[in-house]
């Protein structure tokens, strides 16, 4: 088959417990772009057992078409399912491009799918676009450390695909009024032809609150010269009710734990307000945090890259200003009678 015989922007709708996961909206969003550029239907594609009263929010934010599987043997997640779902998706239909979330089941998907189609895959990628001209599309991601940013093309194969890390896509606003094209598919396969059985399913559960969903997040780096001094980052953030997070720097050297780690390699976030505090914005850390609504950077570099992405800067020794900024929250919380908020 002709590569030019492939049309569409399709999105994998990744959903547990019949919930989409936030990744997929924010794709459908990023996938629209495409979409429009290309001017092909965006669609998403559903996999799973009673689902089907996901497929209007699906369409409410953005997609034309959507390919269902329903079937009881896809009530859970099992890359073998899964994969013969997409593969029979993919061969019928033939899209040029397919998205993923780069979540734990998204990537295992994604590599397990481009693997049996022989075609390209790009992991954890931060930005998307396309060459219109040449219908390729640009996934482009962090390389060498982090020191540049890569962008990849997948020439001679199709589906391009790519990996998308959770919270780096903007998700359209929904609109409850839009129709879509519903295509209902089934798949032949039997339980007991499964290798891998699902026996039982353990939710994690922890007492700290993720990176991922804080309002605010007090996050220090290397600047700070050591642990020590690293204290007055977990003061300021309880003087004001943030979450704590670090550089890959902070990390390795034992300040903090890797789920504290805000980065390429550790969560990507996007609170209302993020403070920057001693770092110094490399591309690897910046990717994290970029779409954070208000970014405040502390850095004795005036010339620093932290700056290129802050919101407001501060350029001046930390030590000293750290000090000074908690006094004045602490002020405010008084007048405020304890509570701050961030509304």
């Amino acid at each position: 088959m002709n590569i030019d015989d492939y049309r569409g922007v399709w999105v994998f709708i990744e959903q547990n417990d019949n919930k989409i996961e936030g990744v997929s909206l924010e794709l459908l969003g990023a996938g629209r772009k495409l979409a429009d550029k290309l001017q092909v239907p965006l669609a998403g594609f559903l996999l799973g057992n009673e689902i089907k009263p996901l497929i209007n929010q699906v369409i409410a934010f953005g997609a034309d078409e959507v390919y269902v599987i329903e079937q009881p043997i896809l009530r859970d997640y099992r890359t073998e399912s899964y994969m013969q779902g997409v593969l029979l998706l993919a061969g019928k239909f033939n899209p040029e491009i397919i998205l993923y979330g780069a979540t734990p089941n998204g990537k295992d998907l994604a590599s397990a799918v481009a693997t049996d189609l022989s075609t390209g895959l790009t992991a954890d990628t931060t930005m998307l676009d396309v060459d219109v001209t040449n219908r390729l599309l640009e996934a482009s991601r962090p390389a060498f450390g982090g020191n540049i940013m890569a962008t990849i093309h997948c020439k001679k194969h199709r589906p391009q695909m790519a990996t998308v890390r959770p919270k780096v896509m903007k998700a359209l606003a929904p609109d409850a009024g839009r129709l879509g094209r519903v295509i209902e598919e089934k798949i032949d396969l039997r339980e007991e032809d499964m290798r891998t059985k699902v026996l039982k399913i353990v939710n994690e559960v922890t007492k700290k609150a993720s990176l991922a969903e804080a309002h605010v997040i007090v996050c220090g780096g290397k600047g700070l010269g050591d642990q020590h001094n690293f204290r007055l980052i977990h003061e300021l953030a309880d003087t004001i009710g943030a979450s704590v997070g670090g550089t890959r720097d902070v990390v390795e050297a034992g300040w903090l734990p890797h789920e504290q780690q805000v980065g390429q390699t550790g969560e990507t976030v996007t609170p209302k307000i993020y403070f920057a505090i001693g770092i110094s914005g490399a591309i690897q850390h910046v990717v994290g945090m970029k779409n954070s609504e208000f970014i405040i950077a502390i850095n004795k570099d005036p010339d620093a890259p932290i700056f290129d992405v802050a919101t407001y800067g501060i350029v001046g020794d930390a030590m000293e200003i750290l000090p000074r900024l908690i006094e004045q929250f602490k002020q405010l919380k008084t007048e405020k009678g304890g509570e701050l908020s961030y509304v």
